[in-house]
Order: structure tokens, then C-alpha cells, then sequence
């Protein structure tokens, strides 16, 4: 992949550019990427915006090459506001908890992205796209959102001063227009980010005081 032109760099992938309609999505640490590709063709055949899956093979994956800017990147530069981020965020999980999940036998079940957040969001001319589906499963909505807020939080309590001021008006505007998760779904969001292996051990240690921050209601 040398000769090939680097667009992004994720927590453990790479995104490299093919052509002008296509990107190779490679996982630095390997894996097998066929269960994201079917995930998100399941996605795409009912409607939600996600890049179309040209190939998966391995840790590649070949993608469409979106146009535009992440959510995180237009809301850094104020060319959209914090309000309308947070309810774009917002209709992203309840389009995406409308359609039941592939496997699971619990009628409630849905499928998860798990890592829906602002910088998981393209801005295209197409308009709002999901990417990277690696973390998506089934299971009960609101432990995504859970999963969401949890995220935001994280970074309200990080290190850069700055951006945890955003990120605490982005978390209490999502939590503003968000039905609040059960803290059951919370405390299970916990539980998966304590075990990622792309986090940071300083970024595990503050993640009870980010949990702190989550409104949550009985369950």
C-alpha cells in the first residue's frame, strides 16, 4: 500500500485512496471484515446512508469514496451548530433502531452501530453518511445511545481543555433530544469500552468519571 495515497488514519485502521470513487479501509491489526461489509449491505438495502461495499477481503475493505466533511470536522469550524449536530445524531439512531435486527430472536433487538459519533459521520452531497461499521451489533436501542453519550463524555473529560468544552455542549445537547438510556445499557456500554483495545490506558482510567456525566433513567 505504499504507492497508494493516505486520506485518514483511525485508531486501528487506514484509509487509502483507490481512485476518485474508490477507498481501500485497511485494519492495521488484521481481522475479518466480511461481518462489517454484511452489516452495513443489510443497512444500505433498507435505506440507511452508509458507503457502498465494493469488496471485503481480510482486514480490506473497499468502499465508496465519500465527498464532504466529518460531522466533528464542520462542527469544529462552526459551519454547523452544535444543536443541529446533536439532532442529526439523533435521527442517524432512530432511523437506525427502526430496522430489526438480522439474527437475534428478541423482537426488541436492533441493530447497533456502537460507535455513532460525530467523527463516524460524513456530511456528503448525498447528505448524512454512517461509516465504520466494525463495532456493529444487535441489541436493545438505547444501549447505543448509551454508547454515544458515553463517547462524547470521554472526551468532555479528556485532556485537551478545548475540546472537552465542546464536547460537554455536544453531550448535553444529544442528551437534550435523546431518550435517556436504561443505566443497565450504560453500565454495558462501560463494560465494552473498558475492553477496547484501541483505548488508551489514562483513557480507561477516566471512564467512570465520564459515565458520571450520563444521564440515565431506572433499568
Amino acid at each position: 500500500m505504499a504507492d497508494l495515497a493516505l486520506l485518514a488514519s483511525g485508531r486501528d485502521a487506514d484509509v487509502f485512496a483507490l481512485d476518485e470513487s474508490r477507498v481501500l479501509r485497511h485494519y492495521r491489526q488484521g481481522g475479518d471484515t466480511a461481518p462489517e461489509a454484511e452489516v452495513m449491505a443489510y443497512v444500505a438495502a433498507a435505506g440507511y446512508p452508509v458507503p457502498a461495499v465494493y469488496a471485503a477481503d481480510g482486514p480490506d475493505l473497499v468502499l465508496e469514496r465519500l465527498d464532504g466533511e466529518t460531522l466533528l470536522d464542520a462542527l469544529l469550524a462552526g459551519r454547523i451548530d452544535v444543536g443541529a449536530g446533536a439532532e442529526l445524531l439523533v435521527d442517524l439512531h432512530d432511523r437506525l433502531h427502526r430496522l430489526p435486527a438480522r439474527f437475534s430472536a428478541e423482537p426488541t433487538d436492533r441493530v447497533l452501530h456502537l460507535d455513532l459519533h460525530p467523527q463516524n459521520v460524513m456530511l456528503t452531497s448525498r447528505g448524512p453518511v454512517v461509516i465504520d461499521w466494525r463495532n456493529a451489533a444487535e441489541g436493545p436501542a438505547d444501549l447505543d445511545v448509551a454508547m454515544t453519550a458515553l463517547i462524547f463524555a470521554e472526551v468532555a473529560v479528556g485532556r485537551d481543555a478545548q475540546l472537552a468544552d465542546f464536547a460537554r455542549e455536544g453531550l448535553d445537547a444529544f442528551q437534550q433530544r435523546a431518550t435517556p438510556p436504561r443505566a443497565s445499557q450504560l453500565r454495558s456500554a462501560l463494560g465494552m469500552r473498558r475492553v477496547n483495545p484501541t483505548l488508551s490506558v489514562v483513557e480507561k482510567a477516566a471512564l467512570d468519571h465520564a459515565a458520571a456525566l450520563v444521564h440515565t433513567r431506572v433499568g
